[in-house]
C-alpha cells in the first residue's frame, strides 16, 4: 500500500463560514456542493469554470443529499426535505422529532445501497444526550437506529453493514455493526481524541478503507488506516475543521469546510484562513457519496 501524500491545503472559496458543513461531490455538477448551517445556506462550486451559487434556504441546514438532476434532500431544523433547488419547490416534507423544539439535524450520509443516514443534535449544545442517528430508506420510511449522543456526526460508510459514526463533544468515533433489521449488534469505541486534538468532526473513506476525519477545535484533517492507527496528518490555516468529501475527475481531490463559530479575535488573527473552504490534492482516491435513492412508487408520486 502507497504512502499516502498530499499537497498544501488551497482555499477555493473564500466565503467565512460561520459553521460550513455537509460537503458533497456531485458528478453531474461538476460541482462540490457544501452548506453554512448557521447563514442557512446551500453553497456550490463547479471545479471546471470555477462558477459559484449560492441558495438560501429558511431553516438552519446541516447537510445535503443528491438525488437526481437539481432535486437534493435536505437535512433541516425539525424537517427532512426533498426540494429541487433550482426551481424551488419543495416536493416533500418529512417532520423530524417534533417533540424536540430544540433539536436540529447535524450531519449525514448516504450508505452504499443508497439510504439516508444523519443525526441530530440539541442546538444550544447543552451538556445532553438528545441527539439520535436515523436512517431513512427508499420508502421513505424512518428508523431510529441509536440514541444519547450529545453532537452527532458522521456517518462514514465501510459497508452496508459497518459504519463509523462520532459523537464530538465525547471526543469518540465509534465503529458500528448493524444487522438487516437496523439493529446494532456491535458498537466499540474505535478512536477518542485527547483533548489537545480538538474534536472528531465530519469524515470520510478512501478505497483503502483508511479513515480521514476533521479536527474541530484541531486546525488538521487525521488519517487512520482500519487499526486506528494514525497514518497522516494534514494542517490547515483554519482552526475548526468540519467536514470532508472526495472528489473531482479521478476522486482524489478532498474537498474541507471550515467554520468560525466559536473563535475569538485572537484565533481569527491567528487562523486567518478560518471559514474558507479548502480543496486538498492527494494520491488517494476516494469512497464518493450514493445518491439517495427513492423506490419507484415514491418516485412516481414525487418525481
Amino acid at each position: 500500500m502507497n504512502k499516502i501524500k498530499t499537497l498544501e491545503p488551497y482555499p477555493i472559496w473564500k466565503i467565512k463560514c460561520k459553521l460550513g458543513e455537509g460537503t458533497l461531490w456531485v458528478k453531474e455538477h461538476n460541482s462540490i456542493y457544501f452548506v453554512d448551517i448557521k447563514k442557512k445556506k446551500i453553497c456550490s462550486f463547479n471545479i471546471k469554470n470555477k462558477n459559484k451559487k449560492i441558495f438560501k434556504v429558511n431553516k438552519e441546514i446541516g447537510f445535503i443529499a443528491h438525488i437526481k438532476d437539481y432535486i437534493f434532500i435536505l437535512g433541516l431544523q425539525g424537517e427532512l426535505r426533498i426540494q429541487n433547488l433550482r426551481t424551488k419547490k419543495i416536493l416533500k416534507s418529512i417532520s423530524i422529532e417534533p417533540k424536540l423544539k430544540l433539536n436540529r439535524i447535524n450531519d449525514g450520509k448516504t450508505d452504499p445501497i443508497g439510504n439516508l443516514w444523519f443525526g441530530t443534535m440539541d442546538n444550544l449544545e447543552r451538556k445532553i444526550k438528545k441527539g439520535s442517528l436515523y436512517k431513512l430508506d427508499k420508502d421513505l420510511i424512518l428508523t431510529k437506529v441509536d440514541k444519547n449522543y450529545r453532537i452527532t456526526n458522521g456517518p462514514a460508510f465501510i459497508d452496508q453493514f459497518n459504519f463509523y459514526h462520532t459523537d464530538s463533544p465525547k471526543k469518540t468515533i465509534y465503529k458500528i455493526k448493524i444487522n438487516k433489521n437496523n439493529k446494532i449488534i456491535s458498537k466499540k469505541i474505535f478512536i477518542k481524541f485527547s483533548p489537545e486534538d480538538g474534536s472528531p468532526d465530519g469524515m470520510t473513506l478512501d478505497k483503502n478503507k483508511n479513515l480521514w476525519v476533521a479536527h474541530f477545535h484541531g486546525a488538521c484533517i487525521s488519517v487512520f488506516n482500519n487499526k486506528a492507527k494514525l497514518i497522516h496528518r494534514i494542517h490547515f490555516p483554519a482552526k475548526n475543521i468540519t467536514n470532508c468529501t472526495f472528489g473531482g475527475k479521478n476522486t482524489n481531490e478532498l474537498f474541507v469546510s471550515t467554520a468560525t463559530k466559536g473563535m475569538n479575535k485572537a484565533d481569527l488573527r491567528k487562523f486567518r484562513y478560518s471559514g474558507f473552504f479548502f480543496s486538498v490534492k492527494t494520491n488517494a482516491r476516494g469512497v464518493l457519496q450514493k445518491k439517495f435513492i427513492i423506490s419507484n412508487e415514491e418516485k412516481r408520486s414525487l418525481l
